[in-house]
């Protein structure tokens, strides 16, 4: 009997410190588990409307991601003052990683081009990587008598023409209009649009003469004979347009420019969050299935690290900043 209750005394307690255990780890191990990125819906704001380029990367983007992050990725267009409205969202959401801006040059454009952008590109936000890039694209509407860039530029230096875009301050924006000015010294009045898909819709209507935009949102457009394509601003021509000349061949050479898409945080978002977005982002470019939708519709795959992004937008920001000086054009 003596020998029995110590014995009994031990089992019992032995037994209670075990489930104690069990309850005290399960306890501390959950919110590890439920605190890990992502655990809710992310939230993919596109500075542009519907159909551009950086709504393609974000849905291309999203649907992937969706199924490697385990979470839903929602797409919210917020278009207006040329991206600038989107990244001003972004810059002012909670930096917990579920805010995220889908952004192309325009960004680094608008810091030079808005007399008060609202925001310091490099220091209210934090770059992730660089997706993609693509070159823009010159279209004339269905009306325009003009078969080619030349013809264009003959008649626009006897009438007045329109030329639109996704928005004041994008690239393709500023592309026509170094070919314009500087290039063909003609004098074609720009009319901003909220997207590409706008000014492209525009051009069809024959509402404007001419539209500028990243090659991606016209791929299809151009293929069905709803706009004639005048060229592209790459340095060789683009495999999902190949019948459309470069600027070059057009007859203006010395100048390339494209569109790159990117992705942006806002600062102070945990570098954790940032390199993880970036991983995910570095896996897709690696992938057969999304790298053919991106060369469908012309674009061109970029990747690299955070630090590369951060650098590359800083490049991006003197390079526009000089772009605009020649141009002529003032700080609105």
């Amino acid at each position: 009997m003596k020998n029995f209750f110590p014995l009994w005394i031990a089992k019992v307690l032995l037994c209670a410190f075990g489930c104690l255990g069990s309850y005290v780890f399960a306890q501390t191990a959950a919110p590890s588990s439920s605190n890990a990125y992502p655990n809710k819906p992310i939230k993919f704001v596109v500075a542009f409307a519907p159909g551009g380029p950086a709504d393609i990367i974000a849905r291309l983007m999203g649907q992937k991601l969706s199924e490697s992050m385990g979470q839903p990725v929602v797409i919210e267009n917020r278009a207006g003052a040329g991206g600038n409205i989107a990244s001003l969202f972004v810059s002012k959401a909670a930096p917990d990683g579920y805010t995220v801006l889908v952004n192309t040059s325009s960004l680094a454009v608008n810091a030079s081009l808005l007399k008060n952008p609202g925001l310091d590109a490099e220091h209210d936000l934090v770059a992730s990587g660089i997706v993609a890039s693509s070159p823009n694209l010159l279209v004339a509407a269905p009306s325009l008598k003009a078969k080619n860039l030349q013809e264009f530029v003959q008649e626009a230096k006897t009438g007045k023409y329109n030329f639109g875009s996704a928005g004041a301050g994008t690239t393709p924006h500023l592309s026509a209009e170094y070919l314009f000015k500087v290039l063909a010294k003609i004098d074609v009045t720009h009319i901003p649009f909220q997207g590409a898909t706008p000014a492209l819709q525009a051009s069809m209507a024959s509402q404007v003469e001419m539209a500028s935009v990243a090659l991606p949102a016209a791929v299809e457009i151009v293929k069905s004979g709803r706009v004639k394509a005048m060229a592209v601003t790459s340095l060789k021509r683009n495999t999902s347009l190949p019948d459309v000349p470069t600027l070059a061949e057009a007859g203006f050479p010395g100048f390339v420019d494209y569109t790159w898409v990117g992705l942006f945080f806002p600062a102070k978002t945990s570098p954790e969050i940032v390199k993880r977005m970036n991983q995910e982002m570095s896996v897709l470019l690696k992938n057969p299935d999304f790298l053919s939708k991106l060369n469908a519709v012309g674009f061109e795959p970029v990747g690299g690290t955070p630090q590369e992004a951060a650098e590359y937008l800083h490049a991006e920001l003197a390079k526009w900043s000089k772009v605009i000086k020649d141009i002529g054009m003032k700080a609105e």
